[in-house]
């Protein structure tokens, strides 16, 4: 099975869709699994995919953070502070907002702006095998929201295709 992390149409089944209208940002990349990776079920693969992020994604993430201090903009550190200090689930410092049998919806809301990001397992119409979609929806209160997320954009966009063909490439462990 190829590793290969296509951009996709938003998964109107996801329990994000009522978020699209009005978005400020929506996408959605998909990676093809085959059934026994599928079978890991939802939560292992988004721990996968997101909750071992790459030398590279932390050093963008620690000068993100450095850079958003001044605005207000919450730091990856504090995010996963808060998460743990609520008792709530969280995969590296996204905080789990629902999961169910076949999705997981992260997010947080600020002043700034507000984001959800579901990772959804769909079974494939022409294999046995089955899709994760990654999507992601944020919607930007104010001018620094806009500002951060045009800033973010690019990168956002580059680690959300390197962290699912990298979850591929470890074969989902």
């Amino acid at each position: 099975m190829s590793n290969i992390v296509r951009q996709v149409p938003f998964p109107r089944e996801s329990t994000i869709a009522g978020w699209l209208p009005d978005a400020d940002l929506a996408d959605a990349f998909a990676i093809n699994l085959m059934k026994e990776d599928a079978a890991l079920g939802i939560e292992a693969l988004a721990r996968s995919a997101l909750g071992h992020p790459g030398p590279w994604f932390r050093a963008l993430l620690s000068v993100r953070d450095q850079l958003v201090r001044p605005f207000g903009v919450k730091s990856s550190r504090q995010l996963r502070e808060e998460a743990a200090a609520d008792g709530a689930a969280h995969i590296d410092f996204f905080r789990v907002i629902s999961m169910s049998r076949d999705e997981v919806i992260l997010g947080e809301d600020d002043r700034h702006l507000d984001f959800r990001a579901s990772l959804l397992l769909r079974p494939r119409r022409d294999t046995d095998g089955a899709e994760l979609i990654a999507t992601t929806v944020v919607h930007c209160h104010n001018l620094v929201g806009r500002a951060y997320l045009f800033a973010i954009a690019p990168f956002h966009r580059q680690v959300i295709r390197a962290n699912l063909a990298a979850a591929a490439g470890r074969g989902w462990r």
